[in-house]
């Protein structure tokens, strides 16, 4: 087993880098992203991170909120499509949002300058998809993460566009959205207003390319190298990740044993006040892709808690209470945020073996994992 150092430093499973330096751009293209124009008066970009209120993939929406937020180079909202609490996948933590989209528009009628969209559920969620279209025709850049590209292609909006989704949805977006020019192998693609990335694990590098078209090259540097990240571009090889003879079959079967044999053990995932989102995202979605596992987040009593970047996180459950989860994880430590979805599949190694490690790299889309025996 090898891991990276952190997620842009990373060893490909094919041979060629992740990542390449690449200059401050001056206009988009499918590797940049136009650089930010103020609209409104604005002293800086209101960006909007949008859940489906049922079920939305947590690094998908985390990370993107997290990075955006510590950049301190825009005003970044969490919302919920929905009133109440914003349920997340594949671990079962609960999010208290700040606003709901109807919140939102209340404050913001101009709309927002830019929307993330992760990963949901209920990809043709209509109150959603018209809340798209809605802040497309305002002007805002629509920002997919991971196959978050699905619900932007059901409001038909990438028709004629260039965009990526993640490896495992290739056929099923071909087939339902053929009049989107789907690119593979690359981490993020940017089509005027709109802006798509590869797998879970492209959340870090795409929001690392906003910060920089938002704000310059210098504070992305600045911020990649607090999060221990040292690259940022799009260069990436999808073929690798996919399934095949001889190749990842057994690491993906080794992640699926667990889910169709309906067993798993909690896992917890300690929660205190000013938790990286980051770190926490990481390795509640990778345990609970396991199979065998689901992570759940304890803390010291049921209060919601707030994490570093303002998140506000529901625990699963209280410690020491009869429902807590026998296993827990050492509490984080002050390993650059980046660092920790190399140490979640260092300990799923561990404690599940390197197969199952593996197959979460390939489900996160994460060439900084090589299995040496797959």
């Amino acid at each position: 087993m090898k891991t990276a150092t952190h997620l842009a430093k990373l060893l490909p499973l094919a041979g060629a880098l992740l990542c390449a330096a690449t200059a401050p751009a001056l206009a988009a293209s499918d590797e940049t992203i136009a650089p930010y124009q103020a609209r409104f008066g604005r002293a800086q970009p209101v960006i909007a991170v949008i859940g489906e209120s049922s079920g939305t993939e947590l690094s998908d929406y985390v990370i993107p909120y997290a990075v955006l937020s510590r950049s301190g180079a825009a005003e970044v909202l969490s919302l919920a499509s929905r009133p109440g609490r914003l349920q997340m996948t594949p671990a079962p933590l609960q999010i208290d949002p700040q606003a709901t989209i109807t919140q939102f528009d209340a404050r913001f009628p101009d709309g927002a300058d830019y929307i993330i969209v992760p990963k949901v559920g209920k990809d043709k969620d209509s109150r959603l998809l018209a809340w798209l279209r809605d802040q497309n025709k305002k002007g805002a850049t629509i920002v997919s993460i991971c196959d978050g590209a699905l619900a932007v292609a059901a409001t038909g909006l990438l028709k004629g566009h260039r965009a990526t989704a993640h490896w495992a949805t290739e056929e099923r977006r071909a087939k339902a959205y053929p009049d989107t020019d789907w690119v593979a192998n690359k981490r993020y693609v940017a089509d005027r207003r709109f802006v798509s990335s590869s797998g879970i694990s492209a959340a870090i590098p795409t929001s690392l390319a906003l910060v920089e078209a938002i704000a310059g090259r210098a504070r992305a540097g600045a911020l990649a190298a607090e999060l221990g990240v040292s690259d940022w571009s799009s260069r990436h090889d999808s073929s690798v990740f996919q399934p095949g003879y001889g190749q990842n079959a057994k690491a993906l079967a080794a992640i699926g044993g667990g889910r169709w044999s309906g067993t798993s053990t909690g896992i917890g995932v300690p929660l205190g006040a000013g938790v990286d989102d980051i770190a926490l995202a990481f390795t509640l979605d990778a345990y609970s892709r396991t199979g065998s596992s689901v992570a759940l987040a304890v803390s010291a009593s049921a209060a919601p808690v707030r994490t570093r970047d303002g998140l506000m996180i529901v625990p699963d459950r209280v410690a020491g209470a009869g429902d807590a989860p026998a296993i827990m994880l050492p509490p984080f430590d002050a390993a650059p945020a980046a660092h920790w979805i190399d140490k979640a599949l260092a300990g799923i190694a561990r404690r599940y073996g390197p197969d199952a490690a593996f197959g979460v790299a390939l489900a996160f889309e994460y060439p900084g994992y090589k299995n040496e025996g797959n």
